[in-house]
């Protein structure tokens, strides 16, 4: 049987870069999976923003995000790489995640090397821990693996404290550590993705969040530059937000909801991606023998 990290292996080699998008539930992994996507993303700022409506600054622990993973992962066959953040904690704790994440199905994990009280990778003021304690980071995690192709992403956010030159050490550190992938966090060009990836010799994430310093970069621009594979962490996140905040005022100003009925989704629409009516068949069923051995007795 395909573990989740092999499936995410699977999907990384299928398609050149392979699009991540961010989804902060199993509702929206759902859609993700319609849509045709190969793989999904759970973000730390999707669950501190939507699951506890608090800002992404370090609040969210390790119990937060796995409950969020494990409804994802019981949704969906898709593999799911998960945001750990710096690992909540030091060598026992960064063990006790990898272990944890694999235990809840998720594919993979990216961890970083900012210091403990992390903030978001696209604000400034960013401090991050020497490259020395980020590789103990990740040997914890690699070995930590009970699975082998359970994927761990190195995420740097050197940039904006040391520039390309750190950036790139790092990435040959990190590598060299055992990490899968290097995420290169708030790259403002694509000749910096191409550098990072013949740096370490690993495949590079892109993360395209929007509102930040990095480009909207389209699949073939980044897969120009050997990029392998793009996130979109909080995309459907912040257009599900816009839309209800425009629905829950219009509501309250006009008294009814009729003006944005055409901006909902359909009961039919909901029902089809739920696959309600074979849900609905089953319980119908119950109730037809529950009547039958009525009559019987």
């Amino acid at each position: 049987m395909q573990t989740s990290g092999a499936a995410f292996r699977a999907a990384l080699a299928a398609e050149h870069p392979l699009q991540v998008p961010g989804v902060i539930n199993a509702y929206y992994a759902l859609m993700a999976e319609r849509a045709g996507f190969r793989a999904l993303y759970l973000s730390g700022a999707g669950v501190a923003n939507a699951s506890l409506a608090v800002p992404d600054l370090a609040i969210t622990t390790l119990e937060d995000v796995l409950t969020d993973a494990r409804r994802i992962t019981a949704a969906t066959k898709l593999p799911l790489l998960a945001d750990v953040d710096t690992g909540w904690g030091g060598t026992f704790n960064i063990a006790r995640t990898v272990r944890e994440m694999i235990r809840a199905g998720v594919a993979a994990i990216h961890i970083e090397d900012q210091v403990a009280e992390k903030r978001c990778g696209h604000r400034p003021n960013k401090q991050v821990v020497s490259a020395e304690e980020m590789v103990a980071r990740l040997t914890s995690a690699v070995q930590a693996r009970t699975d082998p192709d359970f994927v761990i992403v190195a995420r740097t956010d050197a940039y904006a404290r040391e520039g390309m030159a750190g950036v790139l050490e790092r990435a040959r550190r990190y590598a060299a550590a055992g990490a899968d992938i290097i995420f290169a966090e708030a790259m403002t060009s694509l000749d910096q993705y191409r550098a990072v990836g013949q740096a370490a010799g690993l495949p590079v994430l892109a993360n395209l969040t929007e509102f930040g310093v990095t480009p909207g970069f389209t699949t073939s621009e980044l897969a120009e530059a050997g990029v392998a594979l793009a996130i979109y962490p909080v995309s459907v996140f912040r257009a599900m937000n816009q839309v209800a905040e425009h629905v829950l005022r219009t509501i309250r100003s006009e008294g009814t909801q009729r003006t944005v009925i055409p901006l909902m989704q359909t009961r039919e629409e909901n029902y089809a991606l739920l696959d309600y009516y074979r849900y609905e068949a089953q319980i119908d069923q119950i109730f037809a023998q529950d009547g039958r051995a009525d009559d019987d007795r």
